[in-house]
């Protein structure tokens, strides 16, 4: 099956959260220096075997796109809602930065120091904050997962009032990220702007 992008780079993700472009047999860069510098990452394979590393391929994706789109949005829409009591661009970019903060507490792992979960969607609207909370937050998360073991995969986990498997949390982390994808391409699309990997394939 084709790829998003027909002419962006093969991607492997391995079980440790690290990322490698093969260049012969030199695996070159990591997770974080690697999303950053590619110019679109559409095709994914996890390098490793269980759910850790399969998470993590998706993970990549959906931090590329996520942050790209971040950065596409200009400045000035930040601000910008769709309508009353819907959140903002800022917001829903914080929204999924807090969750990445926060999320990690319900496996188990501390949350980021002093994260006020509640408020935080609210507590800034300046793009360029904006985007490096986001990032910081991507960075946080991999840093959380760093020790997930394929036994925690079956561990089960209060969730909402209910129980949950670890690895039932990550489906959800990752749907969760994925559902406010959609929505900011939305908010893009609604202001003339496309996505940059869309603009990348020429469509």
């Amino acid at each position: 099956m084709r790829g998003i992008l027909p002419n962006s780079r093969r991607i492997r993700v391995n079980s440790k959260g690290g990322v490698a472009r093969r260049i012969g047999r030199r695996p070159i860069g990591s997770l974080l220096l690697l999303v950053l510098a590619t110019p679109a990452i559409a095709q994914v394979a996890p390098v490793g075997e269980g759910v850790k590393a399969e998470y993590l391929a998706e993970l990549a994706v959906a931090e590329d796109h996520f942050v790209r789109l971040a950065e596409a949005i200009p400045a000035d829409l930040y601000q910008w809602r769709p309508g009353s009591g819907v959140r903002s661009v800022s917001e829903v970019l914080l929204h999924v930065a807090g969750s990445n903060f926060n999320m990690p507490r319900a496996l188990g792992f501390a949350p980021a120091a002093g994260m006020v979960d509640r408020d935080y969607q609210t507590s800034e609207t300046e793009k360029v904050r904006v985007v490096e909370m986001l990032k910081e937050s991507f960075v946080f998360l991999h840093q959380s997962l760093e020790g997930f073991t394929p036994e925690d995969a079956e561990r089960r986990i209060d969730w909402f009032g209910g129980e949950n498997t670890f690895r039932g949390a990550l489906f959800f982390m990752t749907r969760h990220t994925g559902e406010h994808t959609g929505q900011l391409v939305a908010y893009a699309r609604i202001n003339g702007i496309v996505p940059p990997w869309t603009a990348d394939a020429g469509s």
